[in-house]
């Protein structure tokens, strides 16, 4: 069904857009959680953020961003810090804002939306959505585990990473008991600076729990990623640095017991879909809606303050390793990701809502019109 849908239409992911498709009106697919979306979509169609409230830049440092919202549907106690970096600026003109503002506006006039989600994880959100816009709402996630279900042969071809993948650290993970190694990943664009690199490179060797580290060339923005030799001795046997991994089999793996993550929606997900708790450091974009939802509605992670100094990094992963609260934690990760398998099993949401899709865009249409 799949490889007959392929020859027919093509098919376009991005982060949130419409559009034109083969069967006659646009499609619109989204990359990013239903709960990211939400707020654009619910922002045009009912009431937009007042810009002058933000007089100058100090609005955005002294608390203001603070403020609980109640007026987006599915949203609980969201605050504006909540909704992305994109909203964050006192420019109405901001290219950024308003390519937001536009796509969310476009998407009443999509045929369909598909989201890279499952209806157990994020239920209100696709609720409100489908009473705000007429298009149908297909919930198809975690696309990561759908691709499981399929023959090996079939994506082969198919490599979506952004790096070359240094494989060896899974036989280094094979070294290590279940549920002992932290994984650090900040994903392929976040970048930090040499002061942020250091709190965390101390916070995580101090925790002297063993960890794989994903350091890109191009972590630091203006600098090298080069550690002091002295810290290298402190986690040397312990720690590997690799440049990039292949991160769905690094969550797969037994070894992995918490994820410091960016909170980017891929990596959010497929921490979800393993089962692994999160530690959350959202630097951009949609990062801040799904960091809030990781560690306030679902109870699968922790937030680390955008300012953690080594000492508070050390002592949250500490709590996420072993005390009662990271036992919590894994608790809730594990019934999300066997909610995760049943959602794309035969009978599940996300595989119902797939056959359901399929179905639509091979219906036969009249385009005499």
């Amino acid at each position: 069904m799949l490889s007959k849908l392929q020859t027919q239409h093509d098919v376009y992911m991005t982060s949130f857009g419409c559009h034109s498709s083969s069967t006659g009106g646009p499609t619109a697919s989204s990359a990013s959680s239903a709960s990211t979306v939400a707020g654009p979509i619910s922002d045009s169609k009912q009431k937009s953020i007042r810009h002058d409230d933000l007089a100058d830049e100090s609005c955005i440092r002294n608390g203001y961003l603070d403020t609980t919202i109640d007026w987006i549907p599915g949203m609980r106690d969201i605050r504006l810090r909540d909704l992305g970096s994109f909203l964050q600026t006192t420019d109405p003109n901001n290219f950024l804002l308003n390519f937001i503002a536009d796509e969310a506006q476009k998407s009443s006039t999509a045929s369909a939306i598909i989201f890279n989600t499952f209806d157990y994880l994020e239920h209100e959100i696709l609720h409100a959505i489908r009473s705000i816009i007429p298009p149908c709402i297909y919930a198809i996630g975690p696309l990561s585990l759908q691709c499981r279900l399929l023959p090996d042969n079939v994506l082969k071809s198919a490599r979506l990473s952004m790096w070359k993948e240094e494989t060896e650290c899974l036989k280094w993970l094979d070294g290590h008991e279940a549920a002992s190694v932290i994984y650090v990943n900040f994903g392929s664009t976040t970048v930090l600076t040499e002061n942020q690199l250091m709190e965390f490179a101390l916070g995580i060797a101090h925790s002297k729990y063993p960890f794989l580290w994903v350091i890109r060339p191009n972590l630091v923005m203006g600098g090298h990623t080069n550690l002091p030799q002295e810290l290298m001795d402190e986690i040397e046997g312990r720690g590997m640095l690799v440049g990039w991994c292949p991160q769905e089999k690094v969550l797969a793996h037994p070894s992995i017991a918490v994820f410091l993550t960016h909170c980017g929606w891929n990596s959010t997900l497929e921490s979800i879909s393993f089962g692994v708790p999160m530690s959350c450091w959202p630097f951009l974009a949609e990062q801040q809606t799904n960091c809030r939802y990781s560690c306030h509605e679902w109870g699968v992670g922790m937030e680390i303050n955008n300012n953690a100094k080594g000492e508070e990094i050390e002592a949250l992963l500490k709590e996420m390793m072993g005390e009662e609260k990271g036992k919590e934690i894994r608790k809730n990760a594990l019934k999300f990701k066997e909610s995760a398998e049943d959602s794309v099993k035969a009978g599940g949401s996300s595989h119902t809502n797939l056959e359901l899709l399929i179905q639509e865009l091979l219906r036969p249409r009249d385009f005499s019109n």
